[in-house]
């Protein structure tokens, strides 16, 4: 390959052209360098080569930088190509003459990649490695180290978070090895929405999302234990109500107003000109996020105090209030604990016995009402629930003081196992709570927040749109009901004979009732064993990722 230092081109020789050709042609990358005086530098895809016929050597153009021209100079001729060939040749020039390239030309060089021991560097130096003892903490922390924009924002509206949200002394002052160490990193990730400065940076706002992500489903879940507890004999669907009403975009920004955060949210001097819509989107973001910076470093009781007492949400407000709907009146009597009507102080403070039977005792009375007792002894309890304990693994070995207590425990276990698959068709309008609706309402709620935690700390770096989108694919109604009809548990459903008549005629219609019984299962193992069960459940007994087309992700 001759070169011409001239222009700073090296062309190949004139075998490589065909005589008769009077196209232009584009010669490959490989084949072709740009001497610069110092070394040979390859050709980025960006600058091609290009011969035509009549010309004694090539010329070198931007193709990404004008592709109409380039469509005009096929049309108009060798003028126009000799025109453009003298502007490349000046820059090419330039590459020789001097010792640092142009702009220009500097971007078409492409950057080489990160070396393998500056790549380890990067990895080994986030945050999300420096802490081994909370995996879950870990994952949510910063990508990278903050920069020194980020301490700035930290040092002028960090301190005023912190008075605004009412944390103590203990908390402020902890020690390094523990959880609320990392509440400052996590309050910054938290204020910076997508409207704001640092919200727009990629790792900031890969983080951000990634805390309201997971947020949205603690918030779900604190709400609906707490609801369950306060109103016993109301109906799910008026505590769905309820729960919408307090936390749905709308609402949101006065809670912000009433907690003294708009400043910090919104500063004048960035926000200045967000719609309504984007002042929605942002409260409910950081809402999100800041329940779930709450969660991850002081808990969930903490979690109760950043609702109720600094938003200051009140649930017997008229705008909380659901829909009055019409049907029969609970008369099924209730636990003792439940008979009166708790605060969030007293279900935010609550801590099972040391000698529990269940791993969350109050809200397994919400859930499975006193009244089940009357259907020990019936035809499902002898011909279904021997199959039902066998596909679960159930009972579980548990290590109790007494053997009266495992006896005990069984026995609500089966019954609460009875209520799992009892349609509300069979004896909802008598009695309202004798159906899966409370344990489905639990259920739904800790199995999101469980595959949350977990596709968080499985995918450190991925952002909460991904994240989403998998959670979402994971839970899908027909998935639900396709691994319960490969336990063959669907055929234990209890339906009216009217509704089982009707879905024997089409199965799509009962993926509604295999969800629900899909979502009480996992509520009745969170209500009697605790978290580990449902993990358990989802990964081992109703495993849903071999399920998942490829192609979705």
């Amino acid at each position: 390959m001759a070169a011409s230092r001239s222009l700073g081109i090296a062309y190949p020789s004139s075998s490589l052209l065909t005589s008769g050709s009077s196209s232009l042609e584009t010669i490959s990358r490989t084949e072709c360098r740009v001497e610069t005086g110092v070394r040979a530098v390859p050709v980025p895809r960006g600058i091609v080569l290009q011969a035509h016929h009549g010309l004694s050597s090539f010329e070198a153009f931007e193709s990404s930088s004008d592709f109409s021209e380039l469509s005009n100079l096929r049309r108009n001729g060798q003028g126009r190509v000799l025109g453009f060939g003298r502007k490349a040749a000046k820059i090419c020039a330039s590459v020789s003459g001097v010792g640092e390239a142009p702009k220009k030309v500097k971007q078409l060089i492409l950057k080489p990649p990160l070396s393998d021991t500056n790549l380890a560097e990067r990895i080994l130096s986030s945050p999300q490695l420096q802490l081994k003892a909370f995996p879950l903490l870990s994952a949510c922390l910063p990508i990278v180290n903050l920069n020194k924009l980020d301490q700035e924002w930290m040092d002028e509206y960090l301190l005023d978070a912190k008075d605004a949200l009412g944390y103590s002394v203990e908390i402020l002052e902890a020690p390094q090895d523990s959880p609320a160490s990392h509440l400052d990193s996590l309050l910054f990730l938290s204020f910076q929405h997508k409207f704001s400065k640092r919200g727009r940076t990629k790792l900031v706002g890969i983080g951000h999302s990634r805390l309201a992500f997971l947020g949205q489903f603690v918030v779900e879940q604190a709400l609906a234990e707490l609801l369950l507890q306060m109103f016993p004999r109301e109906r799910v669907g008026s505590l769905r109500e309820r729960l919408f009403n307090v936390t749905n975009k709308k609402v949101l920004p006065k809670w912000f107003y009433t907690a003294s955060l708009v400043e910090i949210l919104f500063p004048p001097e960035e926000t200045e000109r967000l719609k309504r819509d984007e002042v929605q989107l942002a409260s409910r973001s950081v809402f999100w996020a800041l329940v779930a910076a709450t969660y991850l470093c002081l808990g969930m009781p903490e979690v109760y105090r950043l609702l109720f007492d600094v938003f200051k949400i009140d649930l017997e407000t008229p705008e909380a209030q659901p829909k009055p709907r019409v049907g029969l009146p609970d008369e099924d009597y209730l636990s003792p604990e439940l008979d009166r009507k708790l605060t969030w102080r007293e279900i935010a403070a609550y801590q099972a016995p040391e000698d529990s039977l269940f791993s969350c005792p109050r809200l397994f009375r919400a859930c499975v009402p006193p009244g089940m007792h009357r259907f020990r002894g019936n035809e499902w309890e002898i011909l279904s629930l021997p199959k039902v304990l066998e596909a679960l693994d159930y009972p579980r070995p548990v290590q109790d003081r007494l053997p009266e207590f495992t006896e005990a425990r069984n026995i609500e276990l089966e019954l609460g196992l009875q209520l799992c698959f009892l349609h509300p068709s069979k004896y909802k309008g008598d009695h309202p709570r004798f159906c899966f609706d409370r344990l489905e309402y639990v259920g739904q709620k800790i199995q999101d927040v469980i595959l949350a935690e977990q596709l968080l700390m499985k995918h450190l770096d991925g952002p909460a749109v991904w994240l989403e989108r998998k959670h979402r694919l994971q839970l899908m109604n027909r998935l639900c009901g396709r691994t319960l009809r490969e336990k063959k548990l669907t055929w234990h459903i209890i339906y009216d004979d009217e509704r089982k008549e009707l879905f024997e005629k089409n199965r799509r219609l009962r993926n509604f009732a295999t969800t629900s019984v899909h979502h009480s299962l996992h509520g009745l193992g969170y209500l009697v064993y605790g978290r580990g069960e449902v993990r358990r459940l989802m990964s081992k007994v109703f495993p849903v990722d071999h399920l998942i087309p490829p192609n979705y992700l």
